[in-house]
């Protein structure tokens, strides 16, 4: 078994209660009258973004002895990490533009890439308490922390509390898109309407976040397409949740699948499918 394996294995609760952590963080902002800043790049950022990557940094910061790449961490250049085998690649809080509209379709995203390639993903979504995780190799599962007050220690305890994705499946003559809630653009709708002419019900899923990963890999949705910027941090978890169900990534341009640790951290425009 590669050691990227043991490590998830060995560390699987702990990454869970990280994230759990990090969500509980975020419901407390939440609550309040919080204040928005803006980021060099004209992105918003708020305390539960601060808060959240603090508890993930430090805890993560004890799990492997490996670097870490965050959104809210200053990145470094690409001739200093690209000798990395391996690393944590974390979103605190995905969607802050949901949490800023209180619609509760924000996630906590917590990636492992090795060799560029994400062998570990980990989704939490606060509001709901449903975790998405997934390892290369052994499938996707979701379970919701409402279903037990306590995350189990060991992982097939883990395993065995949860459910394998996907869950449902379309019907024959269905297709279902998931599309951003706050970034639909006119590729995409080319997209869907291209879609159209193949199948007699073409279904549009919204979804804000990486949420949208969810969606395919639960089988509520059977494509995603992005046509619009999204950084490494945005699709790592989300990536290998929903190739572990069947699914494929790849980059439009291409139709590689995509990578990480690249020299620039943007992604192309991508479809999962």
């Amino acid at each position: 078994m590669p050691e990227s394996s043991i490590l998830v294995q060995n560390n699987l609760s702990q990454l869970l209660k990280l994230a759990l952590d990090a969500g509980k963080a975020i419901l407390e902002v939440y609550a309040t009258a919080f204040s928005v800043e803006l980021k060099e790049d004209h992105s918003p950022l708020t305390l539960a973004d601060k808060r959240s990557n603090e508890i993930l940094c430090n805890g993560l910061s004890k799990i492997g002895g490996i670097p870490i790449m965050s959104e809210e961490m200053k990145q470094l250049p690409y001739e200093e990490r690209k000798s990395w085998e391996s690393f944590w690649l974390v979103d605190p809080l995905d969607g802050t533009k949901e949490f800023i509209k209180r619609n509760g379709e924000f996630t906590v995203n917590i990636a492992l890439i090795d060799r560029n390639d994400p062998v570990f993903g980990l989704i939490y979504v606060p509001v709901t308490g449903q975790f998405y995780y997934a390892l290369k190799g052994q499938g996707s599962y979701t379970f919701s922390t409402s279903d037990s007050n306590t995350i189990p220690k060991e992982f097939n305890e883990i395993i065995a509390k949860s459910k394998r994705l996907p869950i449902e499946h379309r019907p024959l003559g269905e297709f279902n898109i998931v599309a951003s809630r706050s970034h639909m653009s006119a590729k995409t709708e080319a997209y869907i309407n291209a879609e159209k002419s193949k199948y007699p019900v073409v279904n549009i899923v919204s979804a804000g976040s990486s949420l949208k990963f969810c969606l395919v890999a639960e089988g509520k949705a059977d494509a995603y397409p992005r046509f619009g910027p999204t950084m490494e941090w945005d699709t790592g978890a989300g990536h290998i949740i929903a190739t572990e169900t069947g699914k494929k990534l790849v980059r439009c341009d291409t139709m590689d699948v995509l990578t990480y640790n690249k020299p620039n951290l943007l992604n192309p425009d991508f479809l999962v499918f």
